[in-house]
């Protein structure tokens, strides 16, 4: 009898062991909202870009990251870090490639002079406005331009927009390509864009941002090609008085993984990092758009004098020849050209 009592004893204490661990796993592989996530391990991501705080993409940053704990649950957050903290471009897209640095937003123009279909974004004068240009983050296109990235060690995510690009200058408003001729202008050191300036008659001057205010401050540089937050953030104004609207180009940052860090995800945190990014970017894109307007608003009232250029055909023969360059070393680009004008 007392065996029998004490195997009905063990068989109870079993069941309530069983009880708990079952508890424990339906406590631990839920996401809070019903969806399984048991797949989901901690971590803590490293991003990094080379903007300011104040600037729209650390902003989506702080987004990303906001979507990344949310979607996991808190098993999933970031530590951002700023405004080159971690190196120059070409020192993160090595620590990407190493696995030492898990994500960067980098420029789309640092990233051109590595994968000749990202200049595809800085054909002239394709786009009217930057909700444009953020149309085509869902194109085909674009989707392989990202996907071109994977030989390079990283798993190109996405692309968010700081806003379209336009002319600032120490003595004048821009009204047609002969204004340019002899100037010395500012620009990013991309293929694409040095290729359009030099057709312009302009001297560009590839130079990086922190030599740009006391180079426009010395007469250094007459002008720059400038997107307005990174005008606002940067405070160019303070030295150059003449904003001319052009919206030549566009000014995307391209959000990538390296390949080493997402390959070692389980397929439900890699799904989390994508939508988490896409979510990110959506808001970031919105708030993009917003800030054209409010940037441009602040900028008037710190007296800058602002001229809206509406006669692109001064620019024709330098369009027409930067789009066909490029058209013919990438035919992603010839598409990406085509389907931006034709939409």
């Amino acid at each position: 009898m007392m065996k029998k009592n004490w195997l009905i004893v063990v068989m109870i204490s079993l069941l309530l062991v069983l009880a708990a661990c079952g508890d424990k796993n339906e406590a631990t592989n839920s996401k809070g909202n019903g969806e399984p996530a048991t797949g989901v391990n901690e971590h803590n991501f490293k991003i990094s870009h080379v903007v300011q705080e104040t600037h729209v993409w650390h902003k989506t940053a702080e987004k990303f990251k906001e979507e990344l704990e949310a979607l996991s649950d808190g098993k999933m957050t970031a530590t951002i870090y700023s405004a080159a903290s971690l190196g120059l471009e070409a020192d993160m897209v090595q620590q990407l490639e190493t696995g030492t640095l898990d994500f960067g937003f980098l420029t789309n123009a640092y990233m051109s002079t590595r994968e000749e279909s990202l200049n595809g974004w800085f054909m002239p004068f394709v786009f009217e406005d930057l909700s444009e240009a953020v149309k085509m983050r869902e194109s085909e296109e674009v989707k392989e331009m990202l996907s071109e990235l994977n030989s390079q060690g990283l798993v190109g995510l996405d692309f968010a927009f700081a806003g379209n690009r336009h002319i600032l200058s120490k003595d004048g408003f821009i009204e047609s390509q002969e204004d340019l001729k002899g100037k010395k202008m500012r620009i990013i050191g991309s293929p694409a864009m040095q290729s359009f300036w030099e057709e312009t008659g302009a001297g560009p001057t590839a130079m990086p941002l922190p030599e740009v205010y006391t180079s426009l401050q010395t007469g250094v540089i007459d002008g720059m090609d400038i997107d307005l937050d990174a005008l606002m953030t940067e405070k160019y104004y303070e030295n150059a008085n003449y904003l001319t609207l052009t919206n030549h180009m566009t000014f995307p940052t391209v959000v990538v993984m390296s390949s080493k860090i997402f390959d070692g995800l389980s397929e439900e945190e890699q799904k989390i990092v994508q939508t988490a990014v896409k979510n990110a970017v959506d808001w970031g894109a919105d708030e993009a758009i917003a800030r054209e307007a409010t940037n441009l608003e602040e900028l008037k009232k710190l007296g800058v004098e602002v001229s809206t250029f509406d006669s692109p055909e001064t620019f024709e023969k330098a369009t027409t020849s930067v789009r066909e360059q490029y058209s013919e070393k990438s035919d992603i680009i010839k598409r990406f050209i085509e389907k931006s004008l034709n939409d």
